[in-house]
Protein backbone atom coordinates (compact mmCIF):
# COMPACT_ATOMS: atom_id res chain seq x y z
CA UNK A 1 0.00 0.00 0.00
CA UNK A 2 2.91 2.02 -0.29
CA UNK A 3 2.14 3.48 -3.49
CA UNK A 4 -0.93 5.46 -2.06
CA UNK A 5 2.16 8.24 -0.57
CA UNK A 6 3.80 8.32 -3.73
CA UNK A 7 0.94 9.90 -6.70
CA UNK A 8 1.98 9.91 -10.57
CA UNK A 9 2.85 12.97 -11.96
CA UNK A 10 -0.50 14.38 -13.40
CA UNK A 11 -2.06 13.86 -9.72
CA UNK A 12 0.98 16.24 -7.79
CA UNK A 13 1.21 18.46 -11.21
CA UNK A 14 -2.70 19.20 -10.10
CA UNK A 15 -1.86 19.71 -6.19
CA UNK A 16 -1.75 23.54 -6.80
CA UNK A 17 -5.30 23.46 -7.60
CA UNK A 18 -6.94 21.14 -5.32
CA UNK A 19 -5.40 23.31 -2.89
CA UNK A 20 -6.79 26.76 -4.37
CA UNK A 21 -10.49 24.65 -4.45
CA UNK A 22 -9.96 23.24 -0.74
CA UNK A 23 -9.33 27.02 0.89
CA UNK A 24 -11.88 28.53 -2.26
CA UNK A 25 -14.96 26.48 -0.55
CA UNK A 26 -14.00 26.54 2.20
CA UNK A 27 -13.99 30.29 2.79
CA UNK A 28 -17.28 30.79 0.64
CA UNK A 29 -18.76 28.27 3.19
CA UNK A 30 -17.20 28.70 6.29
CA UNK A 31 -16.35 32.14 6.36
CA UNK A 32 -18.76 34.41 3.72
CA UNK A 33 -21.75 32.41 4.34
CA UNK A 34 -22.10 33.09 7.76
CA UNK A 35 -21.22 36.48 7.63
CA UNK A 36 -24.42 37.40 5.31
CA UNK A 37 -26.42 35.10 6.93
CA UNK A 38 -25.64 37.39 9.85
CA UNK A 39 -26.28 40.24 7.42
CA UNK A 40 -29.98 38.33 6.26
CA UNK A 41 -31.06 37.70 9.88
CA UNK A 42 -30.31 41.64 11.66
CA UNK A 43 -32.14 42.65 8.22
CA UNK A 44 -34.95 39.73 7.83
CA UNK A 45 -33.90 38.95 4.26
CA UNK A 46 -34.04 35.87 2.75
CA UNK A 47 -30.23 34.26 1.76
CA UNK A 48 -29.85 31.84 -1.77
CA UNK A 49 -26.78 29.96 -2.11
CA UNK A 50 -25.52 27.14 -3.78
CA UNK A 51 -25.26 25.40 -0.16
CA UNK A 52 -28.83 24.76 -0.02
CA UNK A 53 -31.45 22.68 -1.47
CA UNK A 54 -34.23 25.28 -3.18
CA UNK A 55 -37.59 24.36 -4.24
CA UNK A 56 -38.09 27.69 -5.98
CA UNK A 57 -35.30 27.13 -8.00
CA UNK A 58 -33.26 24.41 -9.79
CA UNK A 59 -29.62 24.22 -10.01
CA UNK A 60 -27.31 27.21 -10.12
CA UNK A 61 -28.82 30.48 -9.05
CA UNK A 62 -30.05 31.80 -12.32
CA UNK A 63 -31.19 35.73 -12.32
CA UNK A 64 -31.98 37.29 -15.80
CA UNK A 65 -30.37 40.76 -16.46
CA UNK A 66 -31.99 43.75 -18.40
CA UNK A 67 -30.44 41.90 -21.76
CA UNK A 68 -31.75 38.49 -21.10
CA UNK A 69 -28.69 37.18 -20.37
CA UNK A 70 -29.04 34.24 -17.65
CA UNK A 71 -26.41 34.90 -14.84
CA UNK A 72 -25.02 32.91 -11.81
CA UNK A 73 -23.96 34.46 -8.75
CA UNK A 74 -22.38 32.83 -5.34
CA UNK A 75 -25.10 34.60 -2.97
CA UNK A 76 -28.51 36.74 -3.52
CA UNK A 77 -30.20 38.64 -0.76
CA UNK A 78 -34.14 38.42 -1.65
CA UNK A 79 -36.91 39.96 -0.02
CA UNK A 80 -39.86 38.01 0.79
CA UNK A 81 -37.91 35.06 -0.69
CA UNK A 82 -39.15 31.27 0.72
CA UNK A 83 -38.07 27.88 -0.19
CA UNK A 84 -40.51 27.63 -2.12
CA UNK A 85 -41.23 31.04 -3.72
CA UNK A 86 -38.35 33.70 -5.60
CA UNK A 87 -38.30 36.81 -3.47
CA UNK A 88 -37.40 40.51 -4.72
CA UNK A 89 -33.53 40.70 -5.20
CA UNK A 90 -32.28 43.12 -2.84
CA UNK A 91 -28.44 42.36 -2.81
CA UNK A 92 -25.98 40.06 -5.61
CA UNK A 93 -22.74 39.39 -4.31
CA UNK A 94 -19.51 37.10 -5.47
CA UNK A 95 -17.20 35.81 -3.29
CA UNK A 96 -13.43 34.16 -4.18
CA UNK A 97 -9.83 33.27 -2.56
CA UNK A 98 -6.85 34.05 -4.86
CA UNK A 99 -3.70 32.62 -3.79
CA UNK A 100 -1.44 34.93 -6.32
CA UNK A 101 -1.89 38.30 -8.39
CA UNK A 102 -1.43 36.80 -11.56
CA UNK A 103 -4.79 37.93 -13.85
CA UNK A 104 -6.48 40.19 -10.82
CA UNK A 105 -7.70 42.97 -12.93
CA UNK A 106 -9.28 40.18 -15.45
CA UNK A 107 -11.33 38.58 -12.10
CA UNK A 108 -11.90 42.22 -11.11
CA UNK A 109 -13.92 42.80 -14.09
CA UNK A 110 -15.49 39.65 -14.71
CA UNK A 111 -16.87 39.44 -11.45
CA UNK A 112 -18.42 43.20 -11.17
CA UNK A 113 -19.47 43.27 -14.84
CA UNK A 114 -21.51 39.84 -13.46
CA UNK A 115 -22.87 42.04 -11.08
CA UNK A 116 -23.53 45.43 -12.52
CA UNK A 117 -26.55 44.74 -15.17
CA UNK A 118 -28.10 43.66 -11.58
CA UNK A 119 -28.10 47.05 -10.71
CA UNK A 120 -30.21 48.61 -14.22
CA UNK A 121 -32.06 45.54 -14.64
CA UNK A 122 -33.85 45.38 -10.32
CA UNK A 123 -34.68 49.23 -9.04
CA UNK A 124 -34.63 46.78 -5.37
CA UNK A 125 -30.60 45.91 -6.04
CA UNK A 126 -29.49 48.47 -4.27
CA UNK A 127 -26.59 46.50 -3.15
CA UNK A 128 -23.91 44.70 -5.11
CA UNK A 129 -21.19 43.33 -3.27
CA UNK A 130 -17.51 41.41 -3.53
CA UNK A 131 -15.97 39.47 -0.85
CA UNK A 132 -12.75 38.49 -1.46
CA UNK A 133 -9.62 37.22 0.15
CA UNK A 134 -6.14 36.42 -0.99
CA UNK A 135 -3.60 38.33 -3.24
CA UNK A 136 -6.11 40.83 -4.68
CA UNK A 137 -3.88 43.55 -6.29
CA UNK A 138 -4.82 47.59 -5.68
CA UNK A 139 -5.27 48.29 -9.43
CA UNK A 140 -7.98 45.29 -9.38
CA UNK A 141 -9.24 46.68 -5.95
CA UNK A 142 -9.83 50.32 -7.37
CA UNK A 143 -11.73 48.80 -10.51
CA UNK A 144 -14.47 47.11 -8.36
CA UNK A 145 -14.28 50.55 -5.62
CA UNK A 146 -14.83 52.87 -9.09
CA UNK A 147 -17.56 50.67 -10.54
CA UNK A 148 -19.28 51.50 -6.83
CA UNK A 149 -19.23 47.78 -5.90
CA UNK A 150 -18.90 47.04 -2.43
CA UNK A 151 -15.64 45.48 -1.38
CA UNK A 152 -14.84 43.35 1.80
CA UNK A 153 -11.68 42.18 1.37
CA UNK A 154 -9.14 39.89 3.31
CA UNK A 155 -5.84 40.10 2.32
CA UNK A 156 -3.61 37.05 1.56
CA UNK A 157 -1.40 37.54 5.08
CA UNK A 158 -4.08 36.78 7.26
CA UNK A 159 -5.70 34.17 5.66
CA UNK A 160 -1.99 32.33 6.00
CA UNK A 161 -1.27 33.05 9.58
CA UNK A 162 -5.08 32.47 10.01
CA UNK A 163 -4.19 28.53 8.75
CA UNK A 164 -0.93 28.79 10.55
CA UNK A 165 -1.93 29.48 13.76
CA UNK A 166 -4.32 26.19 13.50
CA UNK A 167 -0.95 24.44 12.69
CA UNK A 168 -1.71 24.33 9.07
CA UNK A 169 0.70 25.28 6.41
CA UNK A 170 -1.11 26.23 3.01
CA UNK A 171 0.49 28.95 1.00
CA UNK A 172 4.01 27.97 -0.79
CA UNK A 173 6.61 30.02 -2.61
CA UNK A 174 6.18 29.87 -6.45
CA UNK A 175 9.11 28.20 -7.02
CA UNK A 176 7.99 25.05 -4.94
CA UNK A 177 8.48 21.88 -7.07
CA UNK A 178 4.83 19.27 -7.09
CA UNK A 179 6.20 17.00 -4.71
CA UNK A 180 6.04 19.62 -1.55
CA UNK A 181 2.79 20.99 -3.35
CA UNK A 182 1.40 17.55 -3.25
CA UNK A 183 2.60 16.89 0.56
CA UNK A 184 0.94 21.04 1.57
CA UNK A 185 -2.44 19.80 -0.21
CA UNK A 186 -2.41 16.59 0.93
CA UNK A 187 -2.17 17.56 4.80
CA UNK A 188 -4.78 20.32 4.93
CA UNK A 189 -7.08 18.14 3.08
CA UNK A 190 -6.27 15.36 5.80
CA UNK A 191 -6.65 17.54 8.85
CA UNK A 192 -9.19 19.81 7.38
CA UNK A 193 -12.35 18.35 9.45
CA UNK A 194 -15.43 20.68 10.40
CA UNK A 195 -13.92 21.78 13.75
CA UNK A 196 -10.92 22.89 11.98
CA UNK A 197 -12.60 24.94 9.66
CA UNK A 198 -14.29 26.48 12.33
CA UNK A 199 -11.40 27.16 14.42
CA UNK A 200 -9.56 28.79 11.52
CA UNK A 201 -12.22 31.02 10.89
CA UNK A 202 -12.28 31.77 14.23
CA UNK A 203 -8.75 32.65 14.14
CA UNK A 204 -9.67 35.13 11.18
CA UNK A 205 -11.73 36.80 12.68
CA UNK A 206 -9.81 37.31 15.53
CA UNK A 207 -6.86 39.11 13.40
CA UNK A 208 -9.25 40.90 11.17
CA UNK A 209 -10.97 42.32 14.53
CA UNK A 210 -14.89 41.79 14.90
CA UNK A 211 -15.56 45.18 14.80
CA UNK A 212 -14.61 44.89 11.07
CA UNK A 213 -16.73 41.84 10.55
CA UNK A 214 -19.69 43.33 12.10
CA UNK A 215 -19.86 46.78 10.23
CA UNK A 216 -20.51 44.58 7.23
CA UNK A 217 -23.71 44.76 8.40
CA UNK A 218 -23.46 48.31 8.84
CA UNK A 219 -23.00 48.91 5.15
CA UNK A 220 -25.63 46.40 3.34
CA UNK A 221 -28.01 48.26 6.12
CA UNK A 222 -27.75 51.40 4.83
CA UNK A 223 -27.13 50.93 1.25
CA UNK A 224 -30.46 49.32 1.53
CA UNK A 225 -31.85 52.59 3.94
CA UNK A 226 -31.21 54.77 1.53
CA UNK A 227 -35.07 55.71 0.24
CA UNK A 228 -36.29 57.43 -2.72
CA UNK A 229 -36.45 60.88 -2.63
CA UNK A 230 -38.42 61.72 -6.08
CA UNK A 231 -40.07 59.52 -8.36
CA UNK A 232 -40.74 60.44 -11.71
CA UNK A 233 -43.27 58.80 -14.43
CA UNK A 234 -42.45 59.88 -17.59
CA UNK A 235 -45.16 58.84 -20.80
CA UNK A 236 -43.33 58.35 -24.40
CA UNK A 237 -45.40 57.90 -27.56
CA UNK A 238 -43.69 56.43 -30.96
CA UNK A 239 -44.33 57.83 -34.04
CA UNK A 240 -44.62 56.11 -37.90
CA UNK A 241 -41.26 56.47 -39.38
CA UNK A 242 -41.32 59.52 -42.11
CA UNK A 243 -38.86 58.76 -45.07
CA UNK A 244 -37.61 61.35 -47.02
CA UNK A 245 -35.55 60.59 -50.37
CA UNK A 246 -33.61 63.90 -50.22
CA UNK A 247 -32.26 66.65 -47.81
CA UNK A 248 -34.45 69.33 -49.62
CA UNK A 249 -37.96 67.30 -48.54
CA UNK A 250 -36.84 66.61 -45.18
CA UNK A 251 -35.86 70.37 -44.60
CA UNK A 252 -39.35 71.36 -46.24
CA UNK A 253 -41.19 68.62 -44.04
CA UNK A 254 -39.41 70.42 -40.99
CA UNK A 255 -40.80 74.14 -41.33
CA UNK A 256 -44.47 72.37 -40.91
CA UNK A 257 -43.86 69.08 -39.10
CA UNK A 258 -46.61 66.52 -38.53
CA UNK A 259 -46.01 62.80 -37.17
CA UNK A 260 -48.44 60.18 -37.09
CA UNK A 261 -48.37 58.74 -33.27
CA UNK A 262 -48.13 55.22 -32.88
CA UNK A 263 -51.17 54.29 -30.64
CA UNK A 264 -50.89 52.23 -28.57
CA UNK A 265 -47.44 52.19 -28.48
CA UNK A 266 -46.51 54.11 -25.45
CA UNK A 267 -42.85 53.81 -23.62
CA UNK A 268 -42.79 54.73 -19.76
CA UNK A 269 -39.88 55.85 -18.16
CA UNK A 270 -39.52 55.05 -14.47
CA UNK A 271 -36.69 57.09 -12.87
CA UNK A 272 -35.95 57.56 -9.30
CA UNK A 273 -33.10 59.62 -7.02
CA UNK A 274 -32.03 58.18 -3.34
CA UNK A 275 -31.57 59.90 -0.83
CA UNK A 276 -28.06 58.87 -0.88
CA UNK A 277 -27.91 59.94 -4.59
CA UNK A 278 -27.63 57.27 -6.72
CA UNK A 279 -30.59 57.05 -9.37
CA UNK A 280 -32.11 54.41 -11.15
CA UNK A 281 -33.94 54.56 -14.73
CA UNK A 282 -36.16 51.86 -16.60
CA UNK A 283 -38.39 51.96 -19.59
CA UNK A 284 -41.03 49.14 -20.05
CA UNK A 285 -43.60 48.93 -22.51
CA UNK A 286 -46.37 48.66 -20.39
CA UNK A 287 -48.36 50.21 -16.89
CA UNK A 288 -48.55 46.75 -15.41
CA UNK A 289 -44.71 46.54 -15.55
CA UNK A 290 -44.41 50.07 -14.33
CA UNK A 291 -46.46 49.10 -11.16
CA UNK A 292 -44.87 46.03 -11.06
CA UNK A 293 -41.07 48.53 -10.42
CA UNK A 294 -43.00 51.01 -8.16
CA UNK A 295 -44.21 48.00 -6.36
CA UNK A 296 -40.59 46.26 -5.89
CA UNK A 297 -39.53 49.54 -4.29
CA UNK A 298 -42.52 50.06 -2.20
CA UNK A 299 -42.14 46.98 -1.01
CA UNK A 300 -38.20 47.37 -0.14
CA UNK A 301 -38.72 51.31 1.53
CA UNK A 302 -41.54 49.71 3.74
CA UNK A 303 -39.45 47.08 4.93
CA UNK A 304 -36.63 49.22 5.75
CA UNK A 305 -38.97 51.61 7.64
CA UNK A 306 -40.62 48.68 9.96
CA UNK A 307 -36.49 47.62 10.81
CA UNK A 308 -36.27 50.64 11.96
CA UNK A 309 -38.72 51.80 13.82
CA UNK A 310 -37.90 48.23 15.52
CA UNK A 311 -34.54 49.12 16.39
Amino acid sequence: MAESSSPNSDLKASSGHKLGQLIGNWFEQYFVLPLLGQVTNELDLFLDHRFRQRAARSGKIIWVDVDGNEVDYDFVLELNGTETKMGIPVGFIESFWRRGSRHSKDKARDDSGKLMPMRETYPTARFLGIVSAGDFTRPARELVINREIDLFYIPKDKIVKAFEANGLIMDYPDSTDEDSKWQIASKVEAYFSMQKKEEVVTSLIELMGKATVSSYTDRVRSKLSALPQEIRFILQQVSKPIIFESLVEATRFLQTPIFTMVDPQKIYLYQITYSDGSEFERTVMSIDELRDLHGQITALAEHMNRLREGD
